[in-house]
């Protein structure tokens, strides 16, 4: 009889230890099942906003192959879109290539987070650079695994390239037919899809705040200062957050300094009056 349980416990348990060892994996297999399905959710939707760029291209004067040129080689939506705004505008085209590199500095910034997260082979990096963007970066950094991050990298730059030169090409050859841009809204797509992105990512206040101050900035030094500029020096906002954060912990600090101080000298003193 003993035998028996002995047997069956052991064969409960090894059915276990298989159903232990199988969970790992299946929950493996979801959560990539999961990034992959964000990635593309975030290439399709903001990938879709090419046609406006293309239009807009189109009408500022560049040709079919400048426009798709741009896509291929630049592939950073704001920049591309000021440099075609400002010559739509009539502006001095150096004028607009400076307000298009602006915007695009903080490609950098995001390249040098990526880079130690991402952990790439030398090989890889040249190419690898040309997908760090707002919305490769978005999807990246929030994964909990660098296989979650390198997947989730790796899908919303090949989507969102393909089908932001494959809409822009579209967008450029039916300019004409398409009309004007703002009537579809396809502009709007890439900043929304950014902010649902980055909100979930605002957890404490500390970040809240500096998120907060980070727009007052930029919309507030856009009306004076040229495309590109604003977005940069908004980024002053952390550093400042940062110092007010540590300043208001070390005053903190001093206070209950002070109070245990205090605390020990009125002891001492009651010590003494025994």
């Amino acid at each position: 009889m003993r035998q028996e349980a002995a047997e069956a416990t052991s064969e409960a348990a090894g059915a276990t230890s298989d159903e232990a060892a199988a969970k790992p994996g299946a929950a493996t297999a979801k959560s990539d099942a999961a990034v992959v399905r964000d990635a593309l959710g975030v290439g399709i939707a903001v990938g879709l906003s090419g046609f406006a760029f293309g239009v807009t291209s189109a009408g500022s004067g560049l040709s079919l192959l400048q426009t798709c040129v741009l896509s291929l080689a630049v592939f950073t939506g704001a920049s591309q879109f000021a440099l075609v705004g400002a010559l739509a505008a009539g502006g001095n085209p150096y004028t607009a290539a400076a307000g298009a590199f602006f915007l695009g500095v903080r490609n950098s910034f995001y390249g040098l987070r990526l880079s130690q997260l991402l952990a790439l082979p030398r090989a890889l990096r040249p190419f690898a650079a040309q997908w760090v963007i707002d919305e490769t970066t978005a999807v990246t950094l929030p994964q909990p695994t660098r296989r979650a991050a390198r997947i989730g990298f790796a899908v919303t730059g090949l989507t969102l390239y393909v089908l932001w030169n494959l809409t822009t090409l579209l967008g450029a050859l039916g300019a004409k037919a398409l009309g004007d841009t703002d009537a579809w809204g396809l502009d709007a797509a890439s900043p929304a899809v950014f902010l649902a992105l980055l909100a979930p990512m605002l957890k404490s206040t500390t970040e809240r705040i500096t998120a907060g101050i980070a727009v007052l900035l930029a919309l507030g030094l856009l009306p004076v200062l040229p495309a590109g500029v604003p977005v940069l020096l908004s980024a002053l906002a952390a550093p400042a957050v940062l110092f007010l954060s540590g300043r208001r912990k070390r005053t903190h600090g001093d206070a209950e300094t002070i109070r245990d101080a205090e605390t020990i000298r009125c002891a001492a003193a009651t010590e003494e009056n025994r």
